[in-house]
């Protein structure tokens, strides 16, 4: 039975602040680009078209009304799951039926996992080829998005099942310990598949092959020589099966390490364009942009298993939420759930690291080069090709932009070496 309580009331104000604000900002976001997106902004005079523009205001607010109502559901299911007694009643007979609190503490905590993978299925496939398909960005076929689902949902059962068991076993082995030893094992399984996921898990997905054009490949080479940048490979992936969208990114870690062009990117941009996308990739490396987010997971990470450990064992959160007994899978879960809406708040503090990182390896890029021109342009034909949102609202941008705004980047791009 659930109880009405201080608990349960701090509970549902941090639940329900955490959806109301976030529908607040997408709502600021919304207004912002109906009023303040009137015209074509000068800086993309030449790539972006009043009709591209309308085009960009409409699948941005189609995009916003779509995450609205996804957000609305997943958060609905979520609340009911948790104040409906059906939780306690899968743990009753999860225990039933197995001895090993492991082996039921693992199903207890996958299958609420399993039931929102069902929540979101309908969400992305209405997203994939209705959405995305109505502006000309879908190629995937179902078949391929079918595969794309199974392969990611069996990926995901085995990791987060590998997790649960080793958190759960050092628990027990540990009771005081814990928090400092998952820490341990769990960063090392972070690491391990940060460096395996571009030589394993990723070619699951997509085709991976070195650049087919030639001439490219020989101007990387000569830009790669004089950063000194020494990486496995410049692969160009096959993105153009699934999507029109451009993009690149660096993975790996080590031996792994990777930097991947779309091939949608490689179609539609030019080589001085390409070599700029490129030399900003090789920034975050050579700014080593990527340890430093590593460090700050780390150190989220052990904070976090520090406080779950302070409260896995205070009697009153079960109770409150309809369960008999203390039981730390149960605890991790509840935990889980809070932090990840009060957690929220604290965004702001790591999308503007991102936004510093990104903004560090504009200007590596633009020193390399000599001029932040040929990126500037390639970031403007990135955001006609995948209809970017020119004017979001500065608030929207603190939660939720990994990168600076692009006409921001844009003008101080342009700024450099004139």
């Amino acid at each position: 039975m659930i109880e009405l309580n201080t608990i349960l009331l701090a509970f549902l104000a941090v639940y329900v602040t955490h959806e109301v604000f976030v529908l607040w900002v997408e709502h600021l976001n919304r207004q912002n680009l109906r009023t303040g997106g009137g015209s074509v902004p000068p800086e993309l005079i030449g790539f972006v078209d009043e009709h591209r523009y309308g085009k960009i205001i409409s699948y941005t607010l189609d995009n916003s009304r779509f995450g609205i109502v996804n957000q609305l559901v997943s958060a609905t299911v979520l609340l009911i799951l948790l104040l409906s007694g059906i939780l306690p009643y899968l743990d009753r007979v999860l225990c039933r039926t197995f001895d090993s609190r492991i082996v039921s503490g693992t199903l207890f905590l996958i299958i609420p996992a399993f039931l929102a993978f069902l929540v979101e299925l309908p969400f992305d496939y209405y997203h994939t080829f209705v959405l995305e398909n109505k502006y000309g960005f879908t190629t995937s076929s179902v078949k391929t998005w079918v595969s794309d689902q199974v392969k990611g949902g069996l990926i995901s059962f085995f990791l987060l099942s590998l997790l649960v068991v080793t958190v759960l076993r050092v628990i027990k082995a540990s009771p005081h310990h814990w928090w400092f030893w998952a820490f341990l094992i769990v960063s090392v399984i972070q690491l391990v598949l940060t460096a395996l996921y571009p030589v394993l898990i990723a070619p699951l997905f997509n085709k991976f092959e070195p650049l087919d054009d030639q001439i490219l490949a020989k101007k990387v080479r000569s830009l790669m020589e004089r950063t000194g940048f020494t990486v496995r490979g410049i692969f160009q992936m096959d993105e153009g099966r699934r999507s029109r969208h451009t993009n690149a990114y660096f993975t790996g870690l080590g031996k792994s390490k990777r930097i991947v062009l779309f091939d949608t990117l490689l179609a539609s941009h030019p080589h001085d364009e390409i070599l700029a996308v490129l030399a900003h990739e090789i920034g975050h490396y050579k700014e080593k942009h990527i340890l430093k987010q590593i460090l700050l997971f780390e150190v989220s990470m052990l904070a976090g298993f520090y406080v779950a450990y302070l409260l896995i064992d205070w009697k009153e959160l079960y109770t409150t939420f309809g369960f008999s007994g203390v039981e730390p899978y149960v605890g991790l879960l509840l935990i889980g759930i809070f932090w990840g809406k009060a957690g929220f708040f604290l965004k702001p503090i790591y999308m503007a690291i991102s936004r510093r990182f990104e903004r560090s390896a504009d200007f590596f890029a633009a020193r390399l080069l000599g001029s932040g021109k040929s990126l500037a342009t390639a970031l403007k034909r990135m955001a006609a090709d995948n209809l970017s949102n020119l004017n979001p609202h500065p608030l929207y941008v603190w939660f939720n932009y990994s990168h600076p705004p692009l006409l921001e980047r844009i003008r101080t791009l342009e700024k450099y070496g004139s």
